[in-house]
């Protein structure tokens, strides 16, 4: 229980990062991939609250999944055009597999969304593994880049880059880390 609570202090204090970039950029420099992007990971990173939490969300799985879906569409159509944005479709897929393939019929948590009760294994384990290693594979990449400094931070000064990464080392470990959990 001390985990849950834990984790879901650090993915609520993710959401500072993700809503000041929202408030502060100047996406008409950075491009509308980079707003979509940064507005999409303020939605995986409440998920994540809500996922974490002990108590739920104050939104029903059945609510998650649709928006999920639709974020997982929208990412899906903006990769196949241009070749970028797969991380995100990835990363709102994999969100999509945990709220779908979590077990729903005990009843103990109702309708809310929460995996710090659940007793049981998420259905199709092996899809929970395979994405746990990317996202952890992910996770150590981008702390990388992290600790390096990036290469993109001298032109690119005040476009969020550096938070944007922490937040991707972040949120790609605790996905890892769900997704092992209710796997295994």
């Amino acid at each position: 229980m001390v985990v849950d609570w834990a984790l879901t202090a650090v993915f609520a204090a993710l959401t500072l990062p993700c809503v000041l970039r929202l408030v502060r950029l100047d996406y008409a420099r950075l491009g509308h991939r980079v707003r979509h992007g940064d507005l999409a990971e303020l939605l995986l990173v409440v998920a994540m609250v809500a996922m974490f939490s002990p108590v739920g969300g104050p939104i029903p799985a059945a609510g998650w999944q649709a928006v999920l879906a639709l974020t997982t569409a929208w990412f899906a159509v903006a990769w196949w055009r241009s070749r970028t944005c797969a991380h995100h479709a990835l990363s709102a897929a994999a969100m999509l597999y945990m709220v779908t393939a979590m077990p729903h019929g005990g009843g103990d948590h109702g309708p809310w969304l929460t995996m710090a009760t659940m007793d049981a294994r998420l259905a199709v384990p092996l899809i929970a593994v395979v994405a746990a290693g990317y996202f952890v594979a992910d996770a150590a990449w981008s702390g990388v880049l992290v600790v390096r400094g990036s290469p993109t931070a001298g032109p690119a000064a005040g476009s969020g880059h550096a938070s944007r990464a922490v937040c991707r080392t972040v949120m790609g470990a605790g996905m890892g880390y769900m997704l092992l959990a209710s796997a295994l």
